[in-house]
């Protein structure tokens, strides 16, 4: 479950990268830069920050494969996907929910902490997008008022109650992923949103 997991989260965000540069009318070569950075960005962030390096996507070509596999369906896809900023969404939130997931389980296999591990799963599911957003000029989702970062926290904070409960890892995972996925849909369909704050 967990590995399958991964291959989701990671094509879904690289699909998310790629339609993103493709709405911002980039070529090729920036489409699938923009689909790399994004698959990969929170991961290797991770994984520098807990001292594993070489970084994961450098010792398992799996994932530079899964990536180039995201950016040729989107490529291909990108008539059908009609209305862009839905798919957008749709993957970019299906990513969100898998890599805090990957994160959090990293930080426990090392023996961190919980609230270092949401906070790693946090990082995981969340800087690819905000390297993604740099790169194509936008304001990083993460700092505007729509809710993200909190969802993460959310499901970090579902994971270890579920886990106290002794729950089996797969029902784990799933619960975790598809709570932080709904959330996510339920914050936008109903217009949930954080205060913003300004200097008046």
């Amino acid at each position: 479950m967990f590995q399958l997991l991964d291959i989701i989260g990671t094509i879904a965000f690289a699909m998310s990268g790629a339609l993103t540069a493709m709405n911002k009318k980039m070529d090729p070569f920036g489409v699938f830069i923009i689909a790399f950075v994004t698959a990969v960005g929170g991961g290797t962030l991770r994984d520098v920050l807990i001292g594993r390096t070489p970084v994961g996507w450098m010792l398992d070509l799996k994932y530079v494969y899964v990536i180039a596999a995201g950016f040729i369906l989107a490529v291909i896809f990108r008539k059908k996907f009609d209305r862009l900023r839905t798919s957008l969404f749709l993957f970019d939130t299906i990513g969100l929910g898998v890599f805090t997931l990957i994160g959090l389980e990293k930080g426990i296999n090392i023996g961190l902490h919980p609230v270092i591990c949401i906070a790693l799963g946090t990082m995981t599911a969340c800087f690819g997008g905000v390297i993604r957003d740099i790169l194509c000029n936008e304001i990083p989702v993460i700092f505007r008022k729509e809710i993200y970062a909190t969802i993460c926290i959310l499901g970090g904070v579902m994971f270890f109650l579920l886990r106290e409960l002794s729950f089996d890892n797969d029902i784990l995972y799933l619960a975790t992923s598809l709570v932080i996925i709904s959330v996510r849909l339920m914050a936008v369909k109903f217009k949930w949103y954080l205060p913003t704050l300004e200097n008046k």
